[in-house]
């Protein structure tokens, strides 16, 4: 079964029940009870539609096959091809919910990661430019700001409190309906090895998965409660088909506003490790522990200096429980040790050789997005200055900064020129000089940094400053 990030609308078969059939009896003299009445969901409903917006992204086209021709050159003059093709673009839609009155909002990376501007719907119909805060393509969510107040926005519910069977609401734009309201339940819980989020070291896969329908623009939709609290951010569907056929999946409320939280305050996502390998529970795994029950997640290998290793853990442990929250698969353990950032201390409760022990493990930081000695605001050998209003208008840009003035260092000598507008630095927007030194001060000398932007005659490029 494929997942798809963005799908095809199919319709829902009808289902038609004749007079006198088993079902129709069996409907008939089923015993009415409280519980098999349907929750009042319009207040969810009221409540939670005009905190979803609709986000229209502009991406930039792939330049055409045309620049690899060898005629282009014999038409155009050679040097010319940047001068004679206009940058290309295509537009692309998907959802977002207001988390403040003063204008952030989440939503999916995937909505937004390839954007070059950003205009956002609200449910009354205003219109505003929007910017990136960041994003964390480890879990596909974004933040990304709009400049309002007053605005009507949900709030945090708690999606380890969701149970099995309970009734949840999909908000968003398909297919360019504003403001779509569909019911279903929670199916599963922890669903992993979906292979939705591509191209990550680290990623994290634990998704709610639901049956309410879910399509092409509810990507960064709300995902709300029956009382209107958001508990997910929807992301995707799975089909065979590329249409939605009963299954769709959001990130937790929890993963979600973590990683939102880290953003606002530290520009990035902090990730703590426990410094164990892992995995589920099996037949022999319970059998070698004399488990009457599958429960916990089996420590294959400790991490050589890790907190674990430190603390006490061993390989044959099973972990029960973090913090008094159980985990009885990997993906549940990594979805609570991802919770809570580095420097915290938790509880970790094992089972060793039939006996109950706990250990006080401090959580270290990733390791792999420690980024070592960092680069030197002073040797860029650069000035910066704001863009003016006319150029982003007539480039298409929300925000950036202009090369006022350069010198010998490293941007030169990757090859900015003066006048180019930086847009991105390691993906991530730039809109102003403290932009430009906090990502680069936060780089590593040893790795390259990406600047991408355009120059002033529409020309977008990038370049890169070579590790140390």
């Amino acid at each position: 079964m494929a997942i798809f990030l963005y799908a095809k609308f199919v319709a829902h078969p009808q289902v038609v029940v004749r007079e006198n059939s088993p079902l129709l009896l069996a409907n008939n003299m089923a015993p009415e009870s409280p519980q098999a009445q349907l929750p009042d969901l319009t207040m969810a409903a009221e409540k939670s539609v005009h905190a979803v917006v609709h986000v229209k992204v502009k991406m930039k086209q792939e330049q055409s096959d045309m620049e690899d021709n060898p005629f282009y050159d014999f038409f155009f003059g050679p040097g010319n091809r940047y001068r004679q093709q206009q940058p290309q673009y295509r537009m692309a839609e998907g959802s977002g919910v207001i988390i403040s009155p003063d204008g952030y909002i989440v939503t999916n990376n995937h909505v937004v990661d390839e954007s070059v501007n950003l205009q956002v719907v609200t449910n009354d119909g205003h219109e505003y430019a929007a910017k990136v805060i960041g994003r964390d393509p480890n879990t596909d969510i974004a933040l990304i700001k709009i400049e309002a107040n007053n605005l009507p926005y949900l709030t945090w519910g708690n999606s380890d409190a969701l149970k099995l069977g309970e009734w949840v609401l999909a908000v968003g734009n398909p297919f360019n309906l504003t403001s779509t309201v569909t019911a279903g339940i929670v199916s599963a819980k922890s669903r992993s090895n979906l292979n939705i989020i591509q191209g990550q070291k680290m990623p994290l896969e634990s998704f709610i998965q639901t049956d309410a329908a879910v399509n092409p623009g509810n990507s960064g939709g709300a995902l709300v409660d029956s009382r209107g609290n958001l508990v997910g951010i929807n992301t995707a569907i799975a089909s065979q088909t590329g249409s939605y056929t009963g299954y769709a999946f959001a990130v937790p409320s929890l993963i979600a506003k973590k990683v939102v939280d880290d953003i606002a305050k530290y520009g990035h996502v902090q990730r703590a490790v426990l410094g164990v390998m892992i995995r589920d529970v099996n037949d022999s795994i319970a059998k070698a522990n004399k488990m009457a029950n599958f429960e916990g997640v089996y420590v294959h290998a400790t991490s050589p200096g890790s907190s674990a290793e430190k603390a006490g853990i061993k390989k044959g442990d099973i972990i029960l429980s973090i913090n008094g929250t159980k985990v009885n698969s990997t993906q549940q353990l990594m979805e609570t040790i991802w919770k809570y950032n580095p420097g915290t201390e938790v509880n970790v409760s094992v089972k060793r050789n039939g006996q109950l022990k706990d250990f006080k493990i401090l959580l270290k930081g990733d390791t792999s997005v420690t980024v070592g000695p960092k680069i030197e605001m002073s040797s860029l050998g650069a000035e910066f200055g704001p863009v003016s209003s006319r150029d982003k208008q007539r480039l298409q840009i929300n925000d950036g900064v202009q090369v006022t003035n350069i010198t010998k260092g490293k941007l030169k000598d990757a090859g900015i020129r003066k006048g180019f507008i930086i847009t991105d630095i390691n993906k991530l927007p730039v809109s102003s000089s403290d932009d430009v030194d906090d990502i680069i001060s936060k780089s590593s000398s040893k790795k390259p940094v990406l600047i991408e932007g355009v120059y002033p005659n529409g020309e977008w490029t990038y370049y890169i400053i070579k590790p140390e």
